[in-house]
């Protein structure tokens, strides 16, 4: 038996609210603020003060929007990306309060420095496997599937090198790496 707000989720999908509402609004927001922030269309002078051209923005954005939902291959990326996105929001934050927790109040978090730039780079290649997933060619595969073929999927000595190669190269890295300023006065 559904629950009364099943039965509402199943109404917005029924009207078109996920596929359509949802992810004009998404693209209108994001075009637009790009817009804004980038002055691409140019500003005008309203005494003395220099302003965006909304109108010429929010037209822009608007159209865009519509050209973007009127393609259902676009909005099914998008629907994709934008949910393993979250999951991927969502387990950073686990981590962050998992590693937060083994520190005291003031203490220096490892998130610091040259692990704050690892982990934006972990959260990029994970954005990167997202996006790659989500995009199906004509014959149905991702072009994720594709790059797996293209690498030797099932490979496992091609993995391996990968991997060896990357601590080699981390570890030459670490041991030429410069003392730093602190560590110097010390």
């Amino acid at each position: 038996m559904a629950t009364p707000f099943r039965e509402v989720i199943e109404f917005f999908d029924s009207i078109g609210l996920f596929d359509v509402v949802l992810p004009f609004l998404l693209v209108f927001t994001i075009v637009f603020a790009i817009l804004e922030k980038t002055k691409v269309l140019g500003t005008e002078d309203i005494e003395g003060k220099r302003y965006t051209k909304k109108n010429l923005n929010a037209i822009a954005s608007f159209v865009m929007a519509f050209l973007v939902v009127a393609s259902s291959q676009l909005v099914e990326i998008i629907t994709t990306v934008s949910a393993n996105a979250v999951v991927v929001l969502f387990l950073s934050v686990l981590f962050l309060l998992l590693v937060g927790s083994f520190y005291k109040e003031g203490e220096p978090v490892f998130l610091e420095g040259g692990w704050k730039v690892v982990f934006m780079v972990i959260v990029f290649i994970a954005i990167m496997g997202i996006f790659l997933d989500a995009i199906k060619g004509p014959d149905g595969r991702t072009w994720l599937e594709r790059l797996g073929d293209f690498t030797g999927s099932g490979n496992d000595e091609l993995a391996g090198a990968v991997i060896l190669l990357a601590l080699i190269v981390l570890f030459v890295v670490y041991a030429v790496r410069e003392p730093s300023k602190e560590a110097k006065h010390s």
